[in-house]
């Protein structure tokens, strides 16, 4: 499903303790809403937001790039059900020491369900589900997420080739059928957690994410 329009809404200084980002707000444009996510059915939404922190000379060579998809309970209560804090922190410490690079922040929580079902799934997997299993238990797919946005995105922003930071090669070929070459894969992945080690198990058999440490044996 593609989008009809893509716009910017905002573009401000956002100094962090990893360097100093502008922060750009986008909003991309639906013919209808996405069926998969839970909270755009229910309210018929048709527009979809990013926001873009953006560091440094983005053009002299292909910029670093981290798609990261909104997680609340990770990225803002710090939980360890999942990694999402982590590579978080990993992307944009990467950027800021290179001193350049965009971060693309996707507002698709639960790998694009929503927020409360994605709790949902949490009590299926306290009950011995992964995360696959509490999806489809659902109703969803294992992963209702597009990536056609940041491609947009990227475009928007003079960008037509990239360092991806990612471990999930759905990321890799969305970009490129947006028309964005990526030149270089960089792992994403941090250092296990035994309360995450199953999360990034099935992430690795069932979704096809490359985890180095667990094909390892470590």
């Amino acid at each position: 499903m593609g989008f009809e329009r893509v716009v910017q809404i905002a573009d401000a200084d956002f100094p962090t303790r990893w360097g100093h980002f502008r922060i750009l707000g986008f909003e991309g444009y639906l013919p209808e809403p996405r069926p998969c996510c839970e909270e755009s059915a229910k309210h018929g939404r048709r527009v979809e937001g990013l926001v873009a922190l953006v560091m440094g000379d983005i053009h002299a060579a292909p910029p670093l790039v981290r798609i990261h998809s909104q997680c609340l309970t990770g990225d803002v209560f710090g939980s360890l059900r999942c990694d999402c804090r982590l590579q978080l922190e990993l992307a944009l410490s990467k950027i800021g020491q290179e001193g350049a690079g965009i971060l693309l922040y996707e507002q698709q929580e639960g790998r694009g369900i929503g927020l409360m079902a994605k709790l949902k799934a949490y009590e299926l997997q306290d009950q011995g589900r992964d995360t696959v299993e509490a999806n489809v238990e659902l109703g969803y797919a294992a992963d209702c997420r597009e990536f056609e946005l940041p491609a947009e995105v990227l475009k928007m922003l003079g960008v037509t080739q990239v360092r991806l930071i990612t471990n999930n090669p759905d990321k890799v070929a969305a970009l490129e059928a947006g028309g964005i070459a990526v030149i270089q894969r960089i792992s994403a992945e941090v250092v296990p957690q035994e309360s995450f080690e199953k999360y990034l198990k099935t992430k690795q058999e069932k979704m096809g994410h490359i985890v180095e440490a667990l094909a390892a044996g470590e």
